[in-house]
């Protein structure tokens, strides 16, 4: 049963006991009423008739020839004889009416002597009347109380009966009402919490069922969503902490009264704070026993203009010296109240820019090495060539200087091809190849004759071991001399005077490995990749400052553009050896 039917059940009760009520109300005081009218009409008349037949009698007592007094009486007679009513009341009338006979009998034959006992038989007669009526008048008054009396007490109960029913409902209905909307109240105050477990139980089928049904569905819909939402947010906070951790920028978030939000594992590091001793915290604070951070805010004091432009900060990261560029941000948020953005606060990051530091510093040695490099084979040409201007210099001297200038001269075009091939790579160019099979053999021994003069020059001996069946390889000879033609000459110019040197080929599989070693200084590990970086300068205790640092760099796209690869094997004091493999001609 519905809510609604029992409470329209409940309101039909009520009116039917008001509408029971009323009607038996009413029929009781219409049975009053009638009983009343009755008395009135029939046993009161007869009373006041009495009473007037009464007066009469006394007044014919003191007046017996009166006319008048007896036409009363008799008037008053002949209406109570119109109003007989009651048992026994017939008789009297009658008796009255003989008697009043009789007194007028007396009154016409003048006896006097007779009317004083006829008189007072009709007062007796008269009294009897009145008697009898009154009689009934206090029956009918005592049943009319009696009824009334037990009216009352029914209305009495029906009216106790309405105010139990009426208590009743006053009492259920609100509770019946209110205690589901508590629990609905206490629900919703929870889910306003954030706690969607606390149901409605369900304990009817009427509408706080349907509601308490309808709102438990809904706080598990809502349980649902804000779990696969907690979820979307833990992976999406699990996102930005990984993008934010893994960056390799330090970074550090103010918001609008500066006070640190956010602090990245690479800022920590830099700082050399942990994060649980910078958030939360007033960067103004920390600045006060921490120099970078001041060096941080400094751009965001307003003699600054709030300008990011800082010079390079130098840190001292890990034992080495690193380079960061300090970038200022300010953060805004659309307030949608409002329609107009709002400052957030400030994001600060300090960039590592000391691969770029160092390339510049690269680049800067490089036109410092290649000036030098340029320099020297021009002033040897330009002293040469005014030598030859000497007409008295002697043939044999004439060639030799020729032979210095042509010497620097394919020095200097080899410089410029270098610099002309890093150009091609850093254009995006490519390397045009010429790849068909080649004998390395012959490759070696034209590029080891190349080099010959150098190897006289310091008393060098070149050992080869060049197996019989050394297959072919799929190569271009010209980069590939140019490669072997480099590796030899830089292990030249790093061998002592009257050391040796090894070349040696040998068949891997379907690969060729070579191998260029020397008896020079060595190269220490942490050295091993970075002397095929382009301009790079090695420490070298002899005061030699190397080449333009392009060579082995060029020698290794080379070698990788063909399908191969170019490493060197080596330790301090232990000598150095290249090698470089080529894949076997198909």
């Amino acid at each position: 049963m519905t809510f609604k039917t029992k409470i329209t059940l409940g309101f039909l009760a009520l009116l039917a006991l008001l509408l029971a009520l009323g009607g038996y109300a009413f029929y009781t005081v219409r049975q009053l009423d009638q009983s009343a009218k009755s008395i009135l009409k029939n046993n009161f008349y007869s009373v006041q008739l009495g009473q007037q037949m009464f007066r009469s009698l006394d007044e014919l007592e003191q007046r017996p020839e009166g006319v008048a007094e007896l036409a009363r009486f008799r008037e008053s007679l002949t209406r109570e004889a119109g109003n007989i009513t009651e048992p026994g009341e017939q008789e009297v009338v009658d008796s009255l009416t003989a008697n009043l006979a009789r007194y007028e009998r007396l009154t016409d034959a003048a006896g006097a002597g007779g009317r004083g006992a006829v008189v007072r038989q009709l007062r007796g007669q008269t009294h009897r009347m009145v008697q009898l009526n009154m009689t009934t008048l206090q029956a009918n008054n005592d049943r009319a109380t009696a009824t009334a009396t037990r009216a009352g007490y029914y209305l009495l109960a029906v009216i106790g009966l309405s105010v139990l029913t009426a208590l009743t409902f006053v009492i259920r209905v609100p509770a019946a009402a209110i205690g589901p909307l508590q629990r609905l109240a206490v629900s919703i105050e929870h889910a306003t919490n954030q706690d969607f477990s606390a149901t409605i139980p369900v304990e009817s089928r009427d509408e706080f069922g349907q509601v308490a049904q309808s709102f438990n569905r809904l706080l598990g819909q809502l349980n649902a969503y804000r779990s696969s939402t907690i979820a979307q947010l833990i992976t999406e906070r699990n996102r930005a902490a990984s993008i934010v951790n893994g960056l390799d920028e330090g970074l550090l978030l103010l918001d609008q009264h500066r006070v640190i939000l956010l602090v990245n594992p690479v800022a920590c590091e830099l700082l050399g704070l942990q994060a649980d001793q910078l958030l939360g915290r007033p960067a103004a604070e920390v600045a006060l026993e921490n120099d970078l951070v001041r060096t941080m805010l400094r751009p965001l004091e307003p003699a600054s203009g709030g300008s990011g432009e800082v010079p390079l900060l130098h840190i001292n990261q890990q034992g080495e010296e690193a380079y960061f560029q300090l970038d200022v941000r300010d953060l805004l948020s659309f307030n949608e109240a409002l329609n107009q953005k709002e400052f957030a606060g400030q994001i600060l990051t300090l960039r590592n820019v000391s691969d770029f530091k160092r390339l510049d510093q690269l680049k800067s040695n490089f036109l410092a090495t290649v000036s030098h490099e340029l320099k020297t084979p021009l002033s040897s040409m330009n002293i040469n060539l005014r030598l030859l201007q000497d007409e008295r210099l002697p043939a044999e001297e004439r060639q030799r200087i020729t032979a210095t200038i042509r010497q620097e001269t394919q020095r200097l075009q080899r410089m410029v091809g270098e610099l002309l091939d890093v150009s091609r790579l850093d254009a995006g160019a490519g390397i045009q190849l010429d790849l068909r099979p080649t004998n390395l053999a012959d490759v070696v021994r034209y590029a080891t004759a190349t080099v010959q003069a150098q190897l006289t020059d310091k008393q060098i001996t070149l050992d080869l071991q060049l197996p019989f069946n050394l297959p072919f390889v799929r190569a271009d000879v010209e980069k590939t001399t140019w490669v072997l033609i480099n590796l030899l000459a830089n292990a030249i110019r790093y061998s002592p005077p009257g050391e040796a040197m090894t070349v040696r080929a040998e068949a891997l599989g379907q690969k060729v490995l070579i191998r260029v070693q020397d008896h020079g200084p060595g190269i220490a590990a942490e050295y091993h990749e970075r002397i095929f970086q382009r301009f790079a300068q090695l420490p070298d205790p002899s005061g030699y400052r190397g080449g333009s640092g392009l060579g082995l760099s060029i020698a290794r796209e080379f070698i990788a553009t063909q399908g191969g690869r170019l490493w060197v094997e080596s330790e301090l004091g232990m000598g150095s050896t290249f090698c470089f493999i080529l894949p076997v001609s198909g």
